[in-house]
């Protein structure tokens, strides 16, 4: 039975960029966490967690999870911090596929230098977050994922290309 393709990675992997270009390519829908975070807020998630904090925010996302897992071969982008928290691989669990975007922090950091984010560790710059986050949570990131794929160094359509068949292969 094909499942959901959920796709995580840190902020700027390019989850959403490969997740749609995936979908595109293989006839499946498409869905992504922070977008229909916001469809549901009405307003950008940054200020739901300007305003109200972090904990809000991961309640919205684990409802979302779990709204997700009813899903049936979707391609699905997850947040940024998504797979940080147990509770949302759970929900998932048994609903698909989770592939890891693996980019390093350096790359990161370029990718989303121009991005007004909500920081996860407060007082800090972009590049110290992502590095600080990267560091305490990697581990988790790669305990979830039944495939890892280094998104990094080539071109867009090249990583499309080489997921679909990596999916493929897989029978995903």
């Amino acid at each position: 039975m094909p499942g959901n393709v959920y796709f995580c990675g840190m902020i700027g992997s390019g989850k959403t960029t490969l997740g749609l270009g995936v979908a595109r390519e293989l006839d499946r829908p498409f869905a992504d966490l922070d977008r229909e975070m916001d469809a549901r807020l009405g307003y950008s998630f940054h200020q739901l967690v300007a305003e109200r904090g972090w904990l809000p925010f991961r309640e919205l996302e684990y409802e979302i999870c779990k709204q997700f897992a009813l899903l049936n071969n979707t391609v699905v982008c997850l947040g940024g911090g998504t797979v940080r928290y147990q509770w949302n691989i759970d929900a998932l669990s048994g609903s698909g596929r989770l592939i890891l975007l693996e980019v390093s922090p350096s790359e990161l950091i370029r990718r989303v230098s121009e991005a007004d984010r909500p920081r996860v560790n407060p007082g800090t710059g972009l590049e110290e977050d992502i590095r600080l986050m990267w560091a305490a949570e990697r581990d988790k990131y790669y305990r979830c994922a039944d495939l890892v794929y280094r998104a990094e160094g080539k071109l867009e359509q090249t990583e499309i290309d080489e997921l679909v068949t990596l999916i493929g292969r897989n029978g995903w």
